[in-house]
């Protein structure tokens, strides 16, 4: 099994949890000249009437600073490793098996398929468990 692994800079910032507040954070990013991966965004359970957007990856000066005018900054307590390669069936099973053999604890997980191939992103709590999980899936 072939698989691009890498590590990943993972940006986030607080949004207004109301209609169109992503839209605009992702307008200006566009505008920037981001070309972005992958985005999640949800509510804050904590703070009623806001929101947290997280977006992979931010490149060069131009993005970056409109990112932070935006109020991005780098995650420094989530480390996330993408890995991408052609799907089969089971091949999240076998790459989380592979990472649980290793005793690397996932804090969290997202994976697509799109044709014929995945994406999977694994987050985890420090930069050694995300190095030495890019170790195990290469």
């Amino acid at each position: 099994m072939e698989l691009n692994v890498e590590r990943v800079d993972v940006w986030a910032a607080g949004i207004e949890d109301k209609a169109g507040a992503l839209a605009a954070v992702l307008a200006d990013l566009r505008d920037a000249g981001a070309d972005l991966d992958f985005v999640i965004a949800r509510r804050d359970g904590e703070k009623p009437g806001s929101g947290v957007v997280f977006v992979t990856p931010l490149r060069g000066d131009r993005e970056i600073a409109a990112a932070s005018e935006l109020g991005f900054n780098v995650t420094n307590s989530l480390h996330s490793v993408r890995v991408e390669g052609d799907n089969a069936p089971g091949i999240g099973a076998s790459l989380t098996e592979m990472l649980a053999a290793a005793q690397i604890n996932l804090r969290g997980l997202s994976a697509a398929v799109i044709g014929t191939r995945f994406i999977l992103y694994v987050a985890l709590d420090t930069a050694e468990d995300a190095d030495k999980a890019v170790k195990v899936l290469e």
